[in-house]
């Protein structure tokens, strides 16, 4: 069975930081690119960031640049989002989800999804 359990939500201060983690299983983490999108309420969902485990290039959403950092550890099977200066406006549900190979910013591409975790930024 596929699953993605993102974790590490939560509230925090404007200028905080969080990590977020995605485990992965049931699915050949090396072959597969991981990313965090998010969904603040009345809004669609967004790209975020994007690792791909093969090779480890990564990419990132212009809002988050400079601040949000992914990274993998393959021997675990788990992706995580270090995000730091946060802004209210990176108030959302943060969801993981996983495609073969690379990373793309379409969603419909994306196989597995997680539940999503939520990260709220008070000002």
């Amino acid at each position: 069975e596929v699953q993605l359990v993102e974790s590490g939500g939560a509230l925090v201060q404007a200028g905080g930081s969080l990590r977020l983690s995605c485990a992965a299983s049931g699915f050949t983490f090396d072959d597969h690119a991981i990313g965090w999108f998010r969904q603040a309420p009345g809004k669609e969902r967004e790209g975020v960031s994007c690792i791909s485990s093969s090779d480890g290039s990564t990419y990132y959403a212009d809002s988050v640049k400079g601040r949000f950092t992914i990274s993998s550890d393959n021997a675990k099977n788990t992706v995580y989002l270090q995000m730091s200066s946060l802004e209210p406006e990176d108030t959302a549900v943060y969801y993981c989800a996983a495609r073969t190979r690379f990373c793309s910013w379409l969603i419909p591409g994306y196989n597995y999804w997680g539940q999503g975790t939520q990260v709220t930024v008070s000002s």
